[in-house]
Parts: C-alpha cells; sequence; structure tokens
C-alpha cells in the first residue's frame, strides 16, 4: 500500500506543476506528513540522482528524475499484481501448462507463495468462463480461445486502471513476442486514414482500446489461436450483430490488409468480423449527420426516441440549449454503440474523464441526468469513462451557444486620426472578437466616466476612470496588448462569477448543517449525516437523502481533488439548501479522497442558481492554496464562511 501511496504522491506532483505543500499531499493521500517525508525519501531512492522530488520551503514538487522513478516501478515484476499477471500470461501463452517448480523457481518465489498466487489466478477465472486444471504439478488453463482474449484484455485494462502512472498496455498483450509493439504506432496511422477514407469520423480518444484488441487478435492468431466464424454476440438470433455489423466488409477488409502489411499476420474470418465489429460500435461514428448516413448505420428508432426525450428534459432542468436534431442523432447512435459495448461487458476507456468532470462539472452534470434517464429507459449501466463521453457531446453542442453568456462589451478611447481609430478598432475586433465586443469609440483626450458603461476599457493613454476596468494599449495593438486585454477580461468574469456565488452561498449555507470533523465513514454515511439536519428542520425530505445516494452510486460527485457536492438529479427541496462537513484530514470519496463535503438540496425556485453555485463552488475548491485556507479555518462554521468569503473577495 505505501508503494502505490508514494505513486499517487508523485503523479500528483506531476499532475499539479508546482509546488505543493506538506499538508495539503497528507491530506489528499489520507496519511501524515511524517508519512510524506518517508514516501518523498522512498522515492528519491529509486533513481540514481536522487532528485525525484524536490523538497522546498514551499513543499515539494516533482524533480527531473520523477518519470524515471514511476517508469522504474512500472517495470517492476515483484510485486504480487505483477507477479499474477506474468503467472496468467504463461498461462495463456502454453496449451499444454505450465510446471509449478519451474515457474516458481523463474520468478524467484516459494512453491508456496506460487500456490498462493494460483488461488488468486481462480478467483481472477470467476465468471470468465475459465477454469484451472491440475494434474500434480502441470497447472493448465481451459476455455474458449474468445474468453482467454478477454482475460488478456481485462489484465491489461486493470494494469491501466490501477496505475498511477501511464503503462504501456500493449506490454502484457504482446507477450507472446511474435508481434512487435512498435508496429502498433504505424498500423494505428494507417487504420485511421482508412476509416477517415471511408467517410467515418475516427474517436482517436478510444482507438486504443480497439488497438488493443486487434494486437491481442494478431498475437493469438500467430501462435496458431485463431477464433471460429461464428459471433457469439447474435447467438439469440436477435440479429443485432449483424445490424451493427451493417457495412462492415470494407472495415474488415481494411483491418485484413494493414495486419498482413504491418504486423505480418493473416487474420481469419472469426477475427475479422470480431474487430470491425469493434470498430464500428467503439471508435468510429458516419461522417454526415444526413438520416440517410445514420439509417446506414442502423440507428434504431426506439434509442433515438429515448434519447431525445431525456435530451428535452435536460435542457429543460437545467435550462441549457440541446434541443438540435444533428446533436440528438449523433448522442443517439453514440448511446446506440454503447448499449452493444454493453451487451459484451466491455467498456470504452475515456482518458480525459478526470479533467472533463473537475474543469467542466456542470457539462458533466448534464451528461449524469441524460444517462440516469437512458438507464430507466433502455437498462443502460455505465461508469464515469462512458459519461464522461457523453460529457463531450453535450459540450460540444453548449460550445455553440455560450458566447453571449460570457462576451464582454469595451470601449476603445483613442484621441487622433481617424484612420488610426479604425485601424484599431478593425484590429480588435479581429483578435479579441469571440469575447468581447467594442461598443463605443471616443476620441477625447479626457472623457467623463459618466460615458463609458462598457465592461472594459481600452485606451491608448491614461484615464482617471476605475483602474480594474481599464487596459493601457498601444495605437497599433501588440500581440502584448491582446494577452493583457484577455487576462483582465478573464480577471472579470472571474469577479463576477465569484461574486453571484457569495451572493448564493450568503443566502444557502445553513449553520446548523455544519459538521466539523467529518468522519471519515464512507459516503453514504457522510451524506446522511450531513443531510439529517436539513430534514429536521423542514428543508428536504428523506427521499432526497435517499435521491442524493441513487446519484452518487451512478458517478461520484468528487469533482475535484479537495471537493464533493452530493445532491440529487430531482430538485424537490423545499428551500434550497447546503450542508458542509469539513474534515481534519481527509476522507475517502469514490476513488479519492476529499477534504469538503457540500450537500447540495435545491428547489424548484432556485433551478437558475443551481450552475452558478455548483459551477463555481467547484472552481473555488480546485484551487490548492485556497482549500487548505478554508480548511484551516473550518473548525466553526463562521470561521469557514469568513474564509471562503476572504477566498472569494481576493
Amino acid at each position: 500500500m505505501s508503494t502505490r501511496r508514494q505513486d499517487r504522491l508523485l503523479s500528483t506532483l506531476l499532475r499539479e506543476d508546482s509546488w505543493v505543500a506538506g499538508p495539503r499531499l497528507a491530506d489528499l493521500l489520507g496519511v501524515t506528513p511524517r508519512s510524506v517525508r518517508a514516501y518523498v525519501t522512498a522515492l528519491n531512492a529509486r533513481v540514481p540522482d536522487g532528485d525525484a522530488v524536490v523538497s522546498g520551503s514551499a513543499g515539494y514538487r516533482a524533480g527531473a528524475s520523477a518519470r524515471a522513478a514511476l517508469a522504474a516501478r512500472a517495470g517492476a515484476e515483484s510485486t504480487p499484481r505483477a507477479r499474477l499477471h506474468v503467472l496468467v500470461r504463461a498461462l495463456l501463452d502454453d496449451p499444454d501448462g505450465i510446471d509449478v517448480f519451474a515457474t516458481a523457481a523463474r520468478l524467484y518465489v516459494s512453491e508456496a507463495t506460487l500456490e498462493a498466487d494460483l488461488a488468486r489466478v481462480r478467483s481472477l477465472l470467476e465468471g470468465t468462463g475459465l477454469t484451472l486444471e491440475r494434474d500434480r504439478d502441470l497447472v493448465r488453463l481451459r476455455g474458449a480461445e474468445r474468453d482467454q482474449r478477454r482475460l488478456l484484455s481485462r489484465l491489461a485494462h486493470d494494469e491501466m486502471d490501477s496505475a498511477e502512472f501511464p503503462v504501456d498496455p500493449f506490454r502484457l498483450a504482446l507477450g507472446g513476442g511474435a508481434i512487435p509493439a512498435e508496429a502498433v504506432t504505424p498500423f494505428k496511422a494507417a487504420l485511421v486514414a482508412e476509416l477517415s477514407g471511408l467517410g467515418y469520423y475516427v474517436n482517436e480518444l478510444a482507438i486504443a482500446d480497439v488497438l488493443l484488441h486487434i494486437a491481442i487478435a494478431a498475437d493469438r492468431v500467430a501462435a496458431g489461436r485463431e477464433l471460429d466464424g461464428a459471433d457469439p454476440a447474435d447467438e439469440d438470433g436477435s440479429g443485432d450483430a449483424a445490424e451493427a455489423a451493417r457495412g462492415s466488409d470494407p472495415v474488415a477488409e481494411a483491418i485484413r490488409r494493414l495486419s498482413r502489411e504491418h504486423l505480418g499476420v493473416e487474420l481469419g474470418a472469426g477475427d475479422l468480423a470480431h474487430l470491425a465489429r469493434l470498430v464500428l460500435t467503439r471508435i468510429v461514428t458516419p461522417g454526415g449527420t444526413d438520416p440517410a448516413d445514420l439509417a446506414r448505420a442502423g440507428l434504431d428508432p426506439a434509442v433515438e426516441a429515448a434519447v431525445r426525450a431525456e435530451v428535452v428534459q435536460a435542457s429543460s432542468d437545467y435550462q441549457v440549449d440541446l434541443a438540435d436534431d444533428a446533436f440528438i442523432l449523433r448522442l443517439a447512435l453514440h448511446v446506440q454503440n454503447l448499449l452493444h459495448r454493453a451487451q459484451e461487458e466491455s467498456r470504452a476507456r475515456n482518458p480525459l474523464t478526470r479533467s472533463l468532470k473537475s474543469a467542466y462539472p456542470m457539462i458533466f452534470e448534464v451528461a449524469v441526468s441524460v444517462v440516469s434517464g437512458l438507464q430507466e429507459r433502455l437498462g443502460l449501466h455505465v461508469d464515469d469513462d462512458e459519461i464522461a463521453y457523453v460529457a463531450m457531446h453535450v459540450g460540444g453542442r453548449l460550445e455553440r451557444s455560450r458566447r453571449a453568456d460570457t462576451l464582454l462589451t469595451a470601449t476603445i478611447v483613442c484621441p487622433g486620426y481617424y484612420e488610426l481609430q479604425e485601424v484599431l478598432r478593425s484590429r480588435v475586433d479581429r483578435s479579441l472578437g469571440r469575447g468581447i465586443e467594442v461598443v463605443r469609440v471616443v476620441t477625447a483626450m479626457d472623457p467623463q466616466e459618466s460615458d463609458i458603461d462598457s465592461d472594459l476599457v481600452l485606451s491608448t493613454v491614461p484615464l482617471p476612470v476605475a483602474a480594474e476596468r481599464v487596459v493601457l494599449i498601444q495605437p497599433f495593438l501588440t500581440d502584448a496588448d491582446v494577452e493583457r486585454v484577455q487576462q483582465a477580461a478573464a480577471r472579470l468574469r472571474r469577479a463576477r462569477r465569484l461574486t453571484r456565488l457569495r451572493e448564493e452561498l450568503s443566502r444557502y449555507l445553513v449553520a446548523d448543517a455544519y459538521v466539523h470533523p467529518l468522519p471519515d465513514a464512507g459516503e453514504e454515511a457522510i451524506i446522511r449525516l450531513l443531510g439529517a439536519p436539513l430534514v429536521e428542520a423542514g428543508l428536504i425530505g428523506e427521499d432526497y437523502i435517499e435521491h442524493t445516494i441513487q446519484r452518487e452510486r451512478l458517478s461520484s460527485t468528487a469533482f475535484s481533488d479537495a471537493l464533493a457536492v452530493p445532491h440529487a438529479l430531482q430538485m424537490t427541496a423545499r428551500r434550497t439548501a447546503i450542508a458542509v462537513g469539513v474534515a481534519a484530514g481527509s476522507v475517502a470519496w469514490g476513488s479519492g479522497r476529499v477534504q469538503v463535503v457540500a450537500l447540495a438540496a435545491f428547489s424548484e425556485q432556485d433551478r437558475e442558481a443551481f450552475q452558478t453555485v455548483f459551477e463555481q463552488l467547484v472552481e473555488v475548491f480546485g484551487e490548492g492554496d485556497s482549500v487548505q485556507r478554508i480548511v484551516r479555518r473550518g473548525a466553526t462554521f463562521a470561521g469557514f464562511l469568513d474564509e471562503l468569503a476572504a477566498v472569494i473577495d481576493g
């Protein structure tokens, strides 16, 4: 466990890319500052130069050898998990079985340790259709080739999911040695080009998962382990597999040809049908939004109807503009492919899940709402990675309609010749027009402040107008001027957002529902603890707590390393209220740990305030230094409120 925490510490420092205080690291890891110092010593011992982590008065930061320290761990085979993977790989590679004593000697462990590892292998095989057969000292793996490949894929994904550092999934998948791992990159480039040429959009984020399956198939075929021609996904005669694979012949032909050219393997009909199906349901969508394109892709009218209903509902619930036919059709096709993946008990990994969740919490929340409704309508069960893909669809649609919400007005003050003013205005419009609208050009040397009512003032001369609004620029706009204006605009937008947040929080935070220190009792227990005083005050009913727990089970509400915001999807509170719990250190939440939990209960009347509070609360608690200030003063409700206000005003 300590080695895993060392990796988490180093990964955190690499992600932050700046100094991180020791107490904050301790809270994030759920350990003491003394343990943090011990982990730093151990990490530095991994590399010859001893500079994986640099210590200083401001805390710790990643050193020059940080990534080398993680790589050193990635190559180790002494851990039980790594040994388990090596053992399973040996069983998969040798159909005649492995000798217990010879394998123990090769792994430098005792026979008793290997017997314990074999017991763990048996547990791993539960529900896979695979079994271990034992004949004295010989152990064999028995089961269908398709199930053995799924096991290989599962091991590679388990390794990626559990690692606190980037790992190469092909290192395990291509353990047989017949296919060189370096051949995968040119194969990928050629496959993307072929699919694009066939008129498909390619999801580059999910392609690594399909490449893993192709690499496994090539490696197994090279060892004489082909799939037969039957597709078990269609064994019930429903025709779903045939429908999903419509148009797969050119895709299968592309995979066959590229596998021969780049991987040196001739794939058979069974493998090609299986891999083409994976490509069509995981990484491609038709290149247009024409209904005929989607019909050729086999879009199920029932899926389209369900998606349309949930999108309309989410548009109403969150007051966002999602009602667009092209968006709905493309999302429906994605959901249909998601259903195919769910039937095969497979998933599409999304490397952007963490960043999407923390940077765009409201977009992620809308996606959760849509997925929750589809779960009821279609029996859909998904994880955060799949929700993140839905969030990317939602975000792409909302980005097209959000410009008006963030547009700032500006007045240009530029005494001088007419042509100079026109040139400056034209340059401002061209360089800053996406975020700033020029509403007036003033030529006077001493304009009256009462005449300037825009958000910003871009002036070529010093002005007595409120300094926070004025940005001095050159008559001929420079790149440095553009950067200063953009920074001023960002500060103004943030100040307005946080001002609204402070106003909302002063109305919604409940002093009697403040808990410190928050016990490390698990998500559901904490939700009940924070919800109890709101129920007692008559602000929410017991059903709101149960709905909040259901929402938490769907997707963790830890939107940053410090804050969780549990809430129900239904806005059924009698009056909007927020209960807050602050931990003395940190509490387990989802797959990580947080320091503050804010149970938010919104009423129907305050629906408009939901986005302000939700997004800006996550923004404030996404800043490490601010979090530590608030938490240090969080022993009392008054102290918490004062420091939160100071952070917002600062």
